[in-house]
């Protein structure tokens, strides 16, 4: 699929994942594994430990799947995988197969790349694809994960259709999505919409609103809002301590736009405008 067949809030999120200063902003901030939120055990946590435990929080939540598809093998949809962490993680489980559907080019070169490193490359597939339309058939997975990646999405709903169509009965999807509180008014969050260039952000009750309108049933819903603050507290001051370093490879125009974004969802987060947290949902 090529960039111009993408919604343009697809393209616009291709476009800034692609470019050379966000590939290298997260490749150094969150060391190019796990670029998401992350659940902190301290304040001052590595940001990528912090990360990686994000990813063990929502594998727990499928554990039983993977566990009972463990002899027929358990086939995983990554919507939004960007440079392969969890997925690389997710097979540490004998029969784990993942597909990684993600529509940076840039982060999907890293990520076969890390793959291959890692001998991983029979077991993950890289799709250039968006998760709008994710080109996989119907009922053939049994796991679909996704990580703070469908706020990019201008038809959230549809994310939600192509989650529901590619499960198979019985199958689970696991997400985490920055995303705002239930009840708060679109433009209450204009900084930060303006920001990542779209009209609104989902929210735990429209999730689960579209979730149950494609026949998937939420089952936890785990509100972690505090994190949000607390991640992108910490890229900011991992940011301003490294702005010397950070400036020899990465534009100083993009730090000081990365710097006041950041501002702007700790702030929104702060005044109780904003909501994260691990969700879980299973077709019927």
């Amino acid at each position: 699929m090529s960039q111009t067949s993408f919604s343009p809030a697809a393209t616009t999120a291709a476009g800034y994942y692609d470019s050379d200063d966000a590939d290298r902003f997260y490749a150094e901030i969150w060391g190019g594994e796990d670029i998401h939120v992350g659940l902190y055990a301290t304040d001052n946590e590595p940001i990528a430990q912090a990360s990686r435990r994000t990813v063990e929080a929502l594998e727990a939540l499928i554990d039983d799947t993977i566990a009972a598809r463990a002899s027929a093998g358990c086939r995983i949809v990554d919507l939004g995988s960007g440079y392969g962490g969890a997925a690389r993680y997710l097979c540490r489980h004998p029969g784990v197969q993942v597909d990684a559907i993600n529509i940076s080019r840039v982060e999907n070169s890293r990520h076969r790349s890390l793959n291959l490193e890692a001998g991983l490359q029979e077991r993950i597939t890289v799709h250039d694809a968006s998760f709008e339309a994710v080109p996989l058939p119907d009922g053939c997975a049994d796991v679909v994960w996704s990580q703070d990646a469908i706020l990019h999405s201008g038809d959230r709903q549809q994310v939600m259709r192509e989650a529901a169509r590619v499960l198979r009965p019985g199958g689970v999807m696991v997400m985490t999505d920055p995303m705002a509180a239930d009840g708060v008014a679109a433009n209450s969050l204009d900084a930060i919409l303006q920001r990542i260039h779209l009209a609104d952000l989902g929210s735990p009750g429209r999730y689960q609103q579209w979730a149950e309108a494609v026949g998937l049933a939420r089952e936890i819903w785990n509100e972690r809002t505090s994190m949000l603050v607390r991640h992108y507290s910490r890229v900011r001051e991992e940011l301003r301590q490294r702005k010397a370093e950070l400036s020899q490879s990465i534009s100083p125009t993009y730090l000081e736009r990365m710097d006041a974004g950041l501002g702007h969802w700790v702030d929104g987060g702060e005044a109780g405008r904003l909501s994260w947290g691990l969700m879980r949902f299973r077709k019927h």
